[in-house]
């Protein structure tokens, strides 16, 4: 047998089966998200499936100006995915939410993550002067006798949040942060363990308090 011919036909195969894997996991690989649809279809939602537009509820570049409705823009983009995964799932029933959720294919998760990720979020403000002492105090520092950890151990001293975690609290609407801490200690969200945990060592005066005082973190 010649030897170089046969080094020569190794070489070949060998790089056949490298192109042939690389090619594999290029076609593998997910799509990127695209923003530009992202924006679209929050903006104009798709009436040929009765999907309405996302910012009917959620307000302008997802600046919610309704206080039960949250304020989605600037949130982390993966965080925001897995909302929209969970709403699509028992974890986190919601009447609204969860019919939409479910009408939205994988791509389009992503691309209305990726939209309102790269959004400037419009500050919020306290407006109970009167617990932002305690609203303060449970944020930066917990409540050690409850065993409640400082929120900002996660969220962030500012309340910006931790990609596919933690959610950006900073200026987020008092009404939504407290029915979402109540909904936990209830177990009607069930999407976080810990938080449910959490907001079950927390009374109504300290869910308050806390959630006016995020609202003016910046």
């Amino acid at each position: 047998m010649n030897r170089a011919f046969s080094v020569k036909s190794l070489l070949v195969a060998v790089l056949a089966i490298c192109g042939a894997a690389s090619a594999a996991e290029h076609a593998a690989a997910p799509a990127k998200a695209d923003a530009a649809k992202g924006a679209t279809l929050y903006a104009d939602g798709d009436n040929a499936r009765g999907l309405p537009a996302c910012a009917s509820c959620h307000g302008a570049s997802g600046n919610s100006t309704i206080s039960t409705n949250p304020k989605l823009s600037g949130q982390p983009e993966a965080y925001l995915y897995k909302q929209l995964e969970n709403f699509a799932s028992p974890s986190r029933n919601n009447p609204v939410m969860t019919t939409y959720a479910k009408m939205l294919s994988e791509d389009e998760k992503k691309n209305i993550a990726a939209y309102l990720s790269s959004q400037t979020p419009k500050a919020g403000a306290a407006k109970n002067k009167d617990t932002i002492e305690l609203g303060k105090k449970i944020y930066r520092g917990g409540i050690a006798e409850k065993h409640v950890p400082a929120c900002a151990s996660c969220h962030g001293p500012a309340g910006g949040g931790l990609p596919a975690l933690y959610p950006r609290l900073a200026g987020q609407h008092q009404d939504y942060t407290a029915a979402q801490l109540t909904a936990f200690r209830q177990d009607g969200r069930k999407n976080s363990a810990e938080m449910s945990t959490i907001a079950k060592r927390l009374s109504d005066d300290e869910i308050k308090a806390v959630s006016d005082y995020v609202a003016g973190l910046k």
